[in-house]
């Protein structure tokens, strides 16, 4: 019997619209929290699960998820204490990559594909990955939906967080598991290097015509997928690294909203 992800080409559509799915509203609360250091953090720590995985013989997706949330955890704490942001994302996103790639250089009799952790690999998503992925989104998807309104009121002000009777410690923690999340399920997808672009990307380019932050994350959503549909087409016709071809297609679509925005407001400023 002939199963509908057969063919690698519609496994990998699936895929890069999962991604797109889980990294959609995500991403918007990255924007509004100014967090894109946060997300590079955690995206380069990953290739460190991978070597742990490899080397005790587990899944990467577990590997990737552990140590995404423990770096996510660690700069959560350590922001806490006095240290700069900046400073500290910068360092640990950069030794935590140069870790993990020395890492995989000890690992004995295993053969890795090291650029398709990188830069990814969606056309060789199987059926097994698919249903990670988009459990993951599913995951993703429930956390943020069940506590939408929270999230919101602790991204606009902790202050007025605590007023409401939440607690804003609780829903960094919650956007910190959403994000490790994000990183396990795109890893095979887009890469490392390029997870931070997917959550970023179509969440500045759906900002600039956005009335609210539901139709922002739908629209970031849109963005991405298509992004994703348009950026397999493209490497398909063009023989480019399919990874890096969906950013460079979300990279353009945000080029366009952004100057569509400029010339309306410019319009509106000479109407007025």
């Amino acid at each position: 019997m002939i199963s509908l992800f057969d063919g690698f080409l519609l496994r990998a559509a699936f895929a890069g619209i999962g991604v797109a799915i889980a990294a959609a509203p995500l991403g918007c609360f990255v924007i509004w929290r100014r967090m894109a250091y946060f997300g590079d953090a955690t995206a380069h720590a990953s290739i460190l699960g991978v070597a742990l995985a490899l080397g005790f013989q587990t899944p990467i997706f577990a590997g990737v998820l552990i140590i995404s949330l423990l770096m996510a955890t660690a700069v959560s704490n350590l922001s806490d204490r006095g240290f700069a942001m900046d400073t500290l994302l910068g360092v640990l996103a950069h030794s935590s990559l140069a870790f993990g790639l020395v890492a995989v250089s000890f690992l004995q009799g295993v053969r890795i594909d090291l650029m398709a952790y990188l830069f990814g690999d969606i056309l060789a998503v199987s059926r097994g990955d698919l249903a990670v992925i988009w459990g993951g989104a599913a995951l993703v998807l429930v956390l943020l939906w069940s506590r939408w309104s929270a999230l919101l009121t602790a991204t606009l002000s902790p202050d007025l967080a605590y007023a409401a009777g939440l607690n804003p410690k609780r829903e960094q923690l919650i956007l910190t598991i959403a994000l490790a999340l994000v990183v396990a399920v795109a890893i095979k997808v887009v890469g490392v290097l390029l997870i931070s672009a997917m959550l970023l990307i179509p969440a500045a380019a759906a900002r600039p015509f956005a009335t609210t932050p539901e139709r922002m994350a739908a629209a970031a959503a849109g963005i991405g997928a298509f992004s994703a549909l348009a950026g397999l087409q493209a490497s398909f016709v063009l023989d480019t690294p399919t990874g890096p071809t969906i950013v460079c297609i979300a990279a353009v679509v945000f080029a366009m909203a952004t100057l569509g925005d400029q010339l309306r407001q410019g319009k509106h400023s000479k109407s007025n």
